[in-house]
């Protein structure tokens, strides 16, 4: 009965084995880099990002959809890994997390894999409606901004990731300058009063729209900031990202299109 037991233990990481050999190996131990919170929050934050397309696979390596990915990151006991592969896409594996890691992992992973579904899901859907002044008293709206992709930044001054991306983004601002059908705007949850004395100080390069905490929270309904969109041509939401990194290779890709 024993030997039968390890036969099929045996042949079960066989399977494993072959199939993460076809997609190509882990980049980083999946076991070693669950050993502290630091070591492996600096690992996700660095090479995983959810809002980028990929190749998602299961504990099992087999190919399951970007939904089902992120379900079992928000509801499972995994985390995710990239595995090394040589061609320029991404592939993303589950690996179970293990018996006595810290806690703080799964619940962080739970939290991420909640706020990159709920983004996900709104992908491909229309941007809603909008009618707002800027800073400077120009309208824009959902009817104005036909034709044209728009970025759009969410944030508030006393978000430390939200300014400290202000150089970044500034800077991908500047690269599209000469792009007619590319328009940058971004929504504040502070008052107008208030956005001018610390953008003196800190400027943006995008039209800032003031007072947008109810827009925000009720239409958007987000819970993290800052928070990027996309909207294509035709006013569909193309991403939603969450820093300039996932921004930056979106906006690449969508600005061909």
């Amino acid at each position: 009965m024993q030997k039968f037991i390890s036969l099929i233990a045996l042949l079960f990481f066989f399977a494993i084995s072959t199939a993460q050999t076809n997609f190509g190996s882990p980049e980083v131990d999946p076991v070693q880099i669950q050993n502290n919170f630091s070591q492996w929050s600096a690992y996700q934050s660095k090479n995983i990002m959810l809002s980028r397309d990929f190749i998602a696979l299961d504990i099992l390596s087999k190919e399951i959809s970007k939904e089902s990915f992120l379900d079992q990151l928000t509801n499972g006991n995994c985390i995710p890994i990239r595995l090394k592969s040589e061609d320029s896409r991404y592939y993303y594996k589950l690996f179970e997390i293990q018996v006595g890691s810290d806690t703080s992992i799964k619940a962080t992973i739970n939290q991420i894999g909640f706020d990159a579904l709920k983004n996900y899901k709104m992908e491909g859907t229309p941007f809603p409606k909008f009618s707002f002044k800027d800073l400077n008293g120009n309208l824009v709206s959902n009817e104005s901004m036909k034709g044209k992709i728009i970025v759009i930044k969410c944030w508030y001054i006393h978000c430390t990731p939200c300014i400290r991306e202000f150089p970044q983004v500034n800077r991908l601002a500047e690269e599209y300058k000469d792009r007619k059908d590319i328009v940058f705007m971004s929504l504040a949850e502070d008052a107008p009063e208030k956005l001018k004395l610390f953008l003196a100080k800190r400027p943006l390069a995008y039209s800032v729209i003031p007072n947008m905490k109810t827009y925000m929270n009720e239409a958007l309904q987000l819970n993290s900031f800052p928070t990027h969109f996309i909207l294509n041509k035709e006013g569909m939401i193309a991403k939603v990202l969450p820093n300039f990194e996932s921004l930056e290779v979106a906006l690449a890709k969508e600005s061909q299109m």
